[in-house]
């Protein structure tokens, strides 16, 4: 924990203030001190550019200059490097003594094949593969020793060499060894290692004998430059005590055992083995620290201690001097022997003693070009930013040098960067968080200077706005002490995680543009923003060049323009075109791609056979094609009519009666639809109510038998919402347009300019936001008369400007309220649920930090950042901002089953048998239901009042989701749905079960018990509900879904007389499947098949494999003859053969003795064959029998030899016993309901047919079993098999189409966007790994457990997490009858010819 505790600090703490430096103790001492120097260097150049050099523009260039050069050459040096590691091109080092000639301990011998040596060295090619064959034709055991002894026999060169040498005459080099010190075979198993030299192909070796001392002890390395791989990695080392210590690596894993002395000559064997060609030459072989894993080099090595009789030496000695030259550490060393070669220029190189590792810890790797060049630049802007602003003398005394800190820490990051970032939203290396720092000072910097060189100007026109002089020289001044502050603080608030990365800050900061000035909603990721805000530009400046060349001449009161009027009609047109558009602009890209370009991206798009085309997205292009047109036709007549409505002069004639009542008509309308209506459907309406006063007709229903009706209040709310987003909001609108267009004619504000791009804007977002959410608009329109009306009428600039910005302030304020609500609620002191040891400690600090807490609520909500709990205690800390969507990546779950996973694993693995796996295909199924529904729902207000960015809960019996509404548009919205683990943790089921409480039974108040008013509820349940971050909106929603049925096998089949049952209908199904298949006359003709089957056209025929076939499940089973005849199996099987075949349309012979009759016994018997060799011939134990079950329900079949006439024709297996194991698993199902149902030969028959046309059967990992149920299938059935710690568990599931009740819980988004932060930072920057960690336990008061659960992986444990799916309201079969579906051509004629006709 200590040590944890302290990387955290000097890995976390310290590098996110230092900007990446930091000592590490694990590290080598040269890339430590490299460290250093360099963050010095970084710090003490532009401090000292600053102080000793005149701010001139040579000062400035030289700055550059250095920044350039140093970032360039340690670029292109870490990046040629790691291109050389690539590569893995190592050689070898050879030290050569200066009077090898003279001293004999130094002497070698260096044998290869390309050079000739002088006396004392000589080269000797040997063939090895004449001494492997000479030992594979041998008895005697092969060693290391015998091998090299046998290569020198056969070269009569190297003969002549060693008797040269000081080896002793009488011994040969290994031979002796092993007969001396070995006798008994002891140590025997140190030289049954495979030898080097042992390949089976043919190659090279290279002996290199090498004199360690003047007593003949001499070190023998065998090196091979082999096209042979290795597996093994053994390592022998002597030490001082006289023990050998045995190192063996086998695939990646170090085991250790001591071995005890033996008393053997100095030997080391070393074999290196290459993946070379054998052109090329040993000096260029790959050593044992090759960084490529595939073509790792290995090596072995045995070091062993001489004999006292040969050696005068002492013992510690020899051993010193073995341990010197051969001994190699467990831990990880680049050895000293090895090199690489580093090319400078074409012939030039130098040797560089490293490898990758260490250069990963001195510099971060950057994958290509294109990052260097990224990097350089930022360390260029950098310099050049800092230097500007350094020189404006901005900062004095300790703030100079801690800007020069700032600087060096920006620029160091981009060579080596913290990892992780407290900012980073992934796990491991984050290449794009390392350009953060610099990005951030570049821009901060930037605007310094633009605010310096503002505060400075004089003889500004100043501009007064709501009182403020907002382009004073003053309030430059003041903003950019506020920035200055900001950047001198940069090391703490880079410490903090408050600055996003860098695609995430753009996401974030278009989507705040976009939503704040124009009125859009949440985006989905980067493209979908910049396009939404390029749009909303383009037609902004469209607006604005019609407003300013309408408003340059004065007005009459009597004439307006007619240029304005169609100013108005374009407002109104692209505004409503504008909400209706996603802001994802892939689908309307397929679209036009598909339309202007079929033959070239749709025609010729072949599907791949497995897979089958998603009907859904056929339907949403079609759904966009007529938001389309229908648009086209809207726009145009909406158009018409508001250039009418605006060219009659009704707005300035009729001013301010006309005004006055849409406002009292519209405040109206929007208490009723969106506070009365939604509060009376609620489950506990004001919180006080214990039922809702308007009620559904399914609301008393225990089972819900169809879909959720559609109610008169429904009606009335949907017609409300018409009323005031389409008539009243756009006449209030168009009515301040007016009046502040006559107004700027008359007097100009701001300049025409200024002024027509305020009344653009203004007019466009506040129409676009009553098209796409009015639910709150009454509010900001109730709030903007009040204010502005009564309180400060004197700063009131206009009507319209005063709504513009009453919304962005509304926005704002929204959000504050929310993060208030979810502070109040998780630190109120009588609902404490500490989580851990740390919560306690955490509670009595807090009360300070409360003084804070207030101020950081406000300031996170003008940022719209999270608030999260730090550890899941009461103490609050804020994290980066974020869009609305939260999470940076578009996950989305991918369930594995056949299409996904490989044969191989199907079979031998088989990976998707995980339970959460194959649950997720009901959570993908509610999504797609939501798709169809949900914006439809929420429009006829069954979930209450929504926004973007919201909550809910969905809760049922088994299904617990999380949805997240992402973008809300006129007529569509974007989700995204997470489901739970069916069986929760207990934490899980707790909050489940305060969910689904009923506080309604609740009669206390205080302490008391005196009950509460007859559907009310209790002051106790009521103060309660007040203090949740979550709300029960809707008690009973209905969702078409499954109802599962859940049969545990190992009950069903427990018995024999019910594996009886399923062996009688998997028989019957085989009758069945053979007599109805239209290749039956094909199968009767079948000469070769005929032949295979000769042997059961004979009646006395038995089939008497015991393994196979037994009397306690084969009803033919004869005991006397111990198997199954045909006459047995006619007895029993005859009549239903012949039924059959009477129900086929095709007549045949069907007589005992027809062929018919051998096809159905042969394939009866194959079927029971299959069944028994999957449950491995141990039909009598139950786990074998399921086994067997399964194997062959998922279709996987083991063929024998004798059944081999099977492959004459594969439909025999696909379209005969593959569906008929299946089939009578349903049978077998439905037999429970009625036992004598299926004695009846027609009834059987009728049944099998049903099943076979509507009920879908399958495996749960074969596509079909999807494709199914996302296309609704009336009932579906399969055998699933779980694994689950180890043990195995098998269950029949039937699905039933049916209609599923649910409880919406809306869910502060403020709660679940801190919580998730808060994990976030807990788990990937803290790194804490407990699974029962305190931030996760559970707190039914904000759902915490719940909340964190569904985060994406792997920071919660969703099951499913489906991709940003897009409702759209012509979904919906309810509200398409209710509002007439879209306008199109054909609507509009049969619309007039009906009319025509009455």
């Amino acid at each position: 924990m200590g040590s944890d505790i302290l990387q955290i600090l000097r890995q976390g703490v310290w590098a996110a203030l230092t900007g990446g430096w930091y000592h590490d103790p694990h590290d080598s001492q040269f890339n430590n001190i490299c460290h250093l120097y360099l963050w010095v260097f970084l710090l003490v150049l532009p401090l000292s550019m600053h102080l000793g050099l005149p701010p001139t523009r040579f000062t400035l260039c030289l700055y550059c200059i250095s920044t350039t050069v140093l970032f360039t050459v340690i670029k292109f040096v870490s990046f040629r490097l790691h291109l050389m590691f690539d590569k893995g091109m190592v050689d070898h080092h050879k030290k050569h003594s200066k009077k090898n000639k003279k001293v004999k301990d130094s002497d070698s011998i260096n044998i290869s094949s390309e050079h000739t040596a002088p006396s004392n060295s000589k080269n000797v090619e040997l063939d090895i593969d004449e001494v492997t064959h000479s030992h594979q034709d041998s008895n005697t055991a092969t060693s290391p020793g015998s091998v090299v002894m046998d290569a020198v026999d056969h070269n009569e060169a190297f003969k002549d060499l060693i008797k040269r040498e000081h080896f002793p005459d009488n011994t040969r080099i290994c031979e002796k060894l092993a007969e001396k010190n070995n006798p008994t075979g002891e140590n025997e198993h140190l030289w049954q290692q495979q030898s080097c030299c042992q390949v089976p192909e043919r190659g090279k070796a290279i002996y290199e004998v090498i004199h360690t001392s003047q007593q003949d002890t001499s070190v023998l390395q065998v090196i091979c430059g082999l096209e042979a791989s290795m597996q093994d990695d053994t390592h022998v080392h002597t030490h001082n005590s006289g023990h050998k210590r045995l190192f063996c690596q086998k695939g990646g894993h170090q085991c250790e055992s001591q071995c005890e002395s033996v008393n053997l000559s100095a030997v080391s064997l070393t074999h290196d083995v290459d993946f070379k060609s054998e052109a090329e030459t040993v000096s260029e072989n790959k050593g044992l620290f090759y960084d490529d894993p595939d073509e790792e080099s290995f090596q072995k090595q045995v070091s062993i201690k001489p004999p006292k009789e040969s050696v005068s030496m002492t013992t510690e000695s020899l051993s010193h001097e073995v341990e010197n030259s051969s001994n190699i550490s467990s831990e990880y060393t680049f050895p000293k022997t090895q090199f690489y070669k580093f090319s400078i220029f074409p012939g030039k190189w130098i040797k560089v003693w490293c490898d990758r590792l260490t250069l990963l810890a001195l510099f971060d790797k950057t994958e290509n070009v294109g990052e260097n060049i990224i990097g350089i630049l930022l360390a260029i802007c950098v310099s050049f930013f800092g230097f500007l602003v350094l020189h404006q003398g901005l900062f004095k005394d300790i703030w100079l040098f801690q800007f020069c800190v700032v600087i060096a820490s920006c620029q160091f990051c981009l060579l080596k960067s913290i990892q992780p970032d407290p900012a980073s939203p992934v796990h491991g290396y984050n290449q794009i968080i390392t350009y953060s720092r610099p990005v951030y000072f570049c821009i901060l910097c930037g605007v310094i200077l633009l605010l310096n060189a503002g505060s400075e100007v004089k003889g500004l026109h100043l501009h007064t706005l709501y009182g403020f002089h907002f382009l004073s020289p003053e309030c430059f001044h003041g903003a950019r002490d506020q920035i200055i502050v900001l950047v001198s603080l940069f090391p703490l608030i880079s410490l903090l995680g408050l600055f996003p990365q860098v695609n995430t800050f753009c996401v974030y900061f278009l989507e705040q543009i976009d939503v704040l000035v124009f009125g859009g909603s949440a985006k989905d990721g980067f493209l979908s923003a910049l396009c939404s805000l390029l749009r909303s530009t383009l037609f902004a400046a469209l607006l604005f060049f019609v407003c300013h060349e309408s408003v340059k001449e004065p007005w009459d009161i009597r004439h307006i323009p007619p240029l304005f009027s169609i100013f108005c009609g374009l407002l109104i047109a692209l505004s409503y075109h504008l909400s209706r558009q996603s802001s994802d602009p892939s689908i309307l890209l397929s679209l036009v791609k598909c339309t202007l370009f079929g033959r070239l991206f749709c025609k010729n798009v072949k599907m791949i056979p497995t897979q089958q085309e998603d009907p859904i997205l056929q339907k949403i292009k079609g759904l966009v094609k007529e938001i389309l047109i229908s648009d086209l036709i809207v726009c145009t007549v909406v158009a018409i009519l508001t250039f009418a409505v605006s060219a009659s002069t009704v707005f300035l004639s009729l001013r301010p009666f006309l005004s006055i009542v849409l406002l009292a008509l519209t405040l109206l309308v929007g208490v009723l639809a969106h506070y009365v209506i939604p509060h009376l459907r609620k489950h506990h309406p004001w919180l006080w109510i214990s039922q809702p006063v308007l009620q559904n007709k399914e609301y008393k229903q225990r089972e819900v038998l169809g879909a959720a009706q559609l109610m008169w209040f429904e009606k009335f709310y949907v017609w409300l919402i018409c009323l005031e987003k389409y008539v009243l909001y756009p006449s209030i609108i168009l009515s301040a347009v007016t009046i502040e267009a006559f107004s700027v004619s008359k007097h100009s504000r701001f300049g025409k300019k200024l002024d027509s791009v305020l009344l653009s804007i203004a007019g466009l977002k506040l129409l676009r936001s009553c098209f796409c959410s009015p639910i709150h608009q009454y509010l900001v329109l109730g709030f903007t008369v009040i204010f502005f009306l009564f309180d400060y009428h004197v700063i009131s600039e206009s009507f319209l400007l005063d709504f513009y910005f009453m919304t962005i302030l509304f926005y704002k304020f929204l959000e504050l309220l929310n993060k208030m609500n979810y502070v109040m609620a998780y630190i109120a002191p009588w609902q404490i649920a500490w989580g851990s040891s740390f919560h306690v400690f955490a509670q009595l600090f807090a009360i300070p930090h409360s003084a804070m807490l207030f101020i950081q609520t406000i300031a996170t909500s003008i940022l719209s950042m999270p608030l999260s709990p730090f550890l899941g205690s009461v103490i609050f800390v804020a994290s980066y901002a974020r869009p609305i969507k939260f999470w940076e990546k578009k996950n989305s779950t991918v369930r594995l089953d056949n299409l996904n996973t490989r044969l191989q694993q199907q079979i031998e693995k088989d990976p998707g048998n995980d339970g959460n796996n194959l649950n997720s295909i009901f959570y993908e199924h509610l999504t797609r239901s939501l798709q169809h529904s949900l914006c439809g729902d929420l429009i006829l207000g069954r979930w209450g009042n929504y926004f973007e960015g919201d909550c809910f809960i969905l809760a049922s019996d088994y299904l617990n989701a999380l949805v997240h509404l992402v973008e809300i548009g006129n007529g569509f919205m974007t989700f995204q749905l997470r489901g739970l683990e069916f069986k929760g943790t207990y934490c899980h089921q707790r909050e489940v079960e305060a969910i689904t409480e009923g506080y309604d039974v609740n009669e206390g108040c205080c302490c008391f018990q005196p009950g509460h008013l007859p559907h009310m509820l209790s002051c106790n349940s009521a103060f309660s509900l007040r203090w949740l971050t979550w709300e029960v909106v809707r008690g009973q929603y209905i969702l078409e879904g499954y109802s599962v049925i859940y049969s545990n096998a190992a009950s069903l089949f427990q018995v024999f007389d019910l594996r009886k049952i399923l062996i009688r209908y998997y028989i019957k199904s085989i009758i069945y499947f053979t007599t109805n298949s239209p290749k039956l006359f094909k199968w009767l003709n079948d000469e070769s098949m005929k032949k295979a089957l000769q042997s059961y056209t004979k009646w006395d025929h038995v089939e008497n494999d015991h393994t196979m076939f037994n009397i306690n499940i084969d009803e033919d089973y004869i005991p006397c003859l111990q198997g199954i005849t045909r006459a047995s199996f006619c007895s029993v099987y005859l009549d239903w053969i012949q039924y059959c075949a009477k129900q086929s349309p095709k007549k045949v012979d069907f007589d005992e003795d027809s062929f018919l009759v051998t096809i159905s016994f042969g394939l009866c018997i194959l079927g029971r064959r299959l069944l028994a060799t999957a449950t491995h011939h141990l039909s009598f134990s139950l786990d074998s029998f399921l086994h067997g079950l399964h194997t062959l329900f998922k279709g996987h079949y083991r063929i024998s030899k004798e059944e081999e006439w099977v492959f004459v024709d594969m439909d025999l297996i696909h379209t005969v016993i593959s569906p008929a194991i299946r089939m009578s698993l349903k049978l077998h199902q439905s037999q429970f309901a009625c036992p004598e149902e299926y004695e009846d030969h027609p009834a059987l028959f009728d049944a099998i047919k049903v099943f076979e046309e509507k009920v879908v059967i399958c495996d749960e990992k074969d596509p079909a079993w999807r494709a199914a149920i996302l296309s609704n299938k009336e009932e579906l059935l399969t055998l699933r098999h779980v694994v689950d710690e180890g043990n195995d568990y098998y269950s029949v599931i039937m699905l039933q189409k049916s209609y599923l009740s649910f409880k919406v819980i809306k869910v502060n988004k403020e709660c679940v966007r801190g919580l998730w932060a808060g994990q976030q930072q807990e788990l990937i920057f803290l790194r804490n790994r407990d699974h029962e960690r305190g931030s996760i336990q559970n707190n039914k008061h904000v759902l915490r457990n719940l909340i964190n659960s569904s985060c994406d992986q792997p920071l919660g444990y969703p099951i499913y997490v489906s991709p940003i799916t897009i409702s759209y309201l012509g979904m919906h079969k309810q509200l398409n009858t209710l509002l007439a579906g879209p306008v199109d051509v054909g609507h509009i004629t049969t619309l007039f010819q009906t009319k025509w006709r009455v």
